[in-house]
C-alpha cells in the first residue's frame, strides 16, 4: 500500500524527522487561507498523487503571494497530471499540499528498503538528491552508498556517521544526520515498511536537514497491526479492478495487454507472463 506525501510527512513528524510545515487542501480558497496561517512566503503547492516526477509534469509550483497560492491550487485541482510513473493516462489531482518554502543549499537522497539478497533492512544514500535513483544507479553507481542493518543490533550511530560522512556532511550536520537516520530507521521498523524514501533530503542555508519529499511503501501483510495507516488508503489512486481483487485477497495488477492470466502462484504467474511476452503476446493482467 502507498500513501500521499502529506500523509507520509505526518508519520515522519510523529517520529521526530524534520519536515516543512504544511497542510493538505481541497480547493483554492482553503489553500490561500492555509498559506496565510503558515506565515511568510514563499510557499510551495504540490499536487498529491501516487506517482513521482510531479515537478516535471507541472505538479509542483512556487508561489510568492497567498493569491498566487490560490490560483495555482485552483488550476491544479481537477487536472490530469502525467508523469513518467503515471503512464499516458495520467492521474487526476484531488488534493494539494501547501507548505512553507525553504532555502536549499544541497539536495541528498536517503532510503530504507528490504534487501532480499541479504534479508536485511538496508540504507541507501547518495549525494545526487532530487534525481531518480535508477538513473543514478545506471550512470554513476559509485555515488550510491549502502549500509546493511543487523536486525538484532539495529542501525548503529557508527553506521549513521559513516553514511553522513559519505554524503559530505560535516560538523553539526553530522550529528543532525545521525538523529534523522536513527529516526527514519525507527519509523521503518515501527510501521512495517517495505520502502521509505526521502528524495530529496535537503541541507538548508540555515544549516538544518529537512525531508522535502517522502514516499512510503508498506507490507500489506502487516497492515492488520496498523489500522490508522490502513485508513490512509486512497481508493481514487487505485485501479477499480485491483481494489475489487484486494477485497478477495487476490494479488491482481492490471496491464495493457489482451491475454488474461489466471495462475495459482506468484512465481508461476511471472513465468507465464514471461513466456507470453517471449512469443510476442501481451498479458492483460498479473493474477
Amino acid at each position: 500500500m502507498n500513501i500521499h506525501e502529506y500523509q507520509a510527512k505526518a508519520i515522519l513528524r510523529k517520529f521526530g524527522v524534520p519536515v516543512p510545515d504544511g497542510h493538505v487542501c481541497y480547493n483554492g480558497a482553503s489553500a490561500r487561507e492555509w498559506a496565510k496561517r503558515l506565515g511568510e512566503g514563499p510557499w510551495v503547492v504540490k499536487a498529491q498523487i501516487h506517482a513521482g516526477g510531479r515537478g516535471k509534469g507541472g505538479g509542483v509550483k512556487l508561489a510568492r503571494t497567498s493569491s498566487e497560492v490560490q490560483m495555482i491550487a485552483r488550476d491544479m485541482l481537477g487536472m490530469t497530471l502525467r508523469t513518467h510513473q503515471t503512464g499516458p493516462e495520467g492521474k487526476v489531482v484531488h488534493r494539494v499540499l501547501v507548505e512553507n518554502g525553504c532555502n536549499i543549499a544541497n539536495e541528498l537522497y536517503v532510503s530504507l528498503l528490504v534487501d532480499r539478497g541479504t534479508s536485511r533492512v538496508t540504507v541507501m544514500a547518495s549525494t545526487e538528491g532530487g534525481m531518480d535513483i535508477e538513473e543514478v544507479a545506471a550512470n554513476t553507481p559509485e555515488k550510491i552508498v549502502t549500509e546493511a542493518v543487523d536486525p538484532l543490533v539495529g542501525l548503529t550511530q557508527f553506521q549513521c556517521r559513516k553514511i553522513a560522512f559519505s554524503l559530505g556532511l560535516k560538523g553539526k550536520l553530522t550529528g543532525k544526520a545521525v538523529k534523522v537516520l536513527t529516526n527514519l530507521y525507527a519509523t521503518f521498523i515501527a510501521c512495517d515498511c517495505s520502502l521509505l524514501e526521502i528524495n530529496p533530503l535537503v541541507v538548508t542555508a540555515e544549516g538544518d536537514l529537512l525531508a522535502l519529499d517522502a514516499k512510503f511503501g508498506f507490507d500489506d501483510n502487516a497492515l492488520f497491526r496498523h489500522l490508522q495507516i490502513g485508513d490512509m488508503r486512497d481508493f481514487d489512486e487505485e485501479d477499480p479492478n485491483e481494489i475489487e481483487a484486494s477485497h478477495h485477497d487476490l494479488s491482481y495488477i492490471s496491464l495493457n495487454g489482451n491475454i488474461g492470466c489466471l495462475v495459482n502462484g506468484a512465481g508461476l504467474a511471472m513465468a507465464t507472463m514471461d513466456i507470453i511476452k517471449h512469443y510476442g503476446g501481451d498479458p492483460a493482467n498479473f493474477l
